[in-house]
């Protein structure tokens, strides 16, 4: 199945609703990490279709420049900032937030979503790669929570939305610096969840499973990911949209979660409430959407 194939079926699904009313969302500051392309991508413009302000953080500059164009061009009056550079780097997520507050006055949501995939069976994958996956998939989540709550728990309130993994709930081989950093990012947001529910913020984690990017259609188009495989796998008969997680996003960002916190929700199409399946899925990455280019 080619990921053009692919397209014209799945848009014979019923099509995601951006409709929808999500109340405390307009005016809101959103610093969203990993914003150039994928979930990061249809996080921002999600959000700046329902009124928030925006700061953008990725590593890719030419991105953030492309699309804080597109979004201004698309939502005028929206006011976005963007800062280029790694999640890993807690100077540069200091300056982001300051930046941000200085700019807006508050940071009232942040989207924990920079990530990276990381595919290799445990006894060739080399110690510097494992550095590196719970480096910015477990310790770049963590410094920019850091970083936000600080100013949140000052402002007594706030939201952080963490993107894990379904691969974060459940194992699967060839993924053990993945699976173990994305696992992280669900204790982790429990652990924040408690700690700072007395101050009025709610964290939770956002699991998705694997979500038709333009990396996953790349990646099938160049025969390195077997999508007919994966569809077949998934209950639901389809991978998921990156607006599908989105919307998740904005629904747990808004007053209508206000009593959710300390939760991982998958939004997966049933795989992970099915078990993992098969050992032989092709796939040269976990493609689960929140990939961008290298931190």
């Amino acid at each position: 199945m080619t990921s053009s194939t692919y397209v014209k079926q799945r848009e014979n699904q019923c099509p995601v609703s951006k409709s929808g009313s999500y109340p405390g969302i307009a005016g809101k500051v959103v610093v969203i990490t990993g914003s150039g392309s994928g979930i990061g991508l249809a996080m921002a413009k999600a959000f700046a279709r329902c009124g928030a302000r925006l700061m953008l953080i990725d590593i890719n500059n030419e991105a953030l420049k492309r699309e804080k164009t597109t979004l201004e061009s698309s939502h005028p009056g929206v006011e976005i900032e963007i800062v280029c550079g790694s999640t890993t780097d807690e100077i540069l997520v200091e300056e982001a937030m300051q930046r941000a507050h200085a700019r807006f006055g508050a940071i009232d949501v942040l989207l924990n979503n920079a990530g990276i995939a990381m595919n290799k069976p445990s006894i060739e994958l080399p110690v510097e790669e494992w550095r590196r996956a719970i480096d910015i998939n477990l310790t770049g989540v963590f410094i920019c929570a850091q970083a936000a709550g600080r100013r949140m728990i000052a402002q007594r309130c706030g939201v952080i939305l963490n993107t894990a993994s379904m691969f974060g709930v459940v194992s699967a081989p060839d993924r053990a610096a993945y699976c173990a950093s994305k696992a992280g990012v669900v204790s982790l947001t429990k652990v924040l969840a408690v700690e700072w529910a007395q101050y009025g913020i709610r964290v939770n984690a956002l699991a998705p499973g694997y979500i038709r990017t333009a990396l996953m259609d790349e990646l099938i188009e160049a025969g390195r990911i077997d999508v007919n495989h994966l569809v077949k796998q998934t209950p639901m008969g389809r991978l998921g949209d990156p607006d599908e997680i989105a919307e998740l996003a904005l629904f747990l960002a808004s007053d209508s979660s206000a009593f959710i916190t300390g939760q991982a929700i998958v939004a997966d199409g049933g795989w992970v409430a099915d078990g993992y399946k098969s050992k032989n899925t092709v796939t040269s990455t976990s493609a689960i959407g929140e990939q961008n280019a290298d931190h």
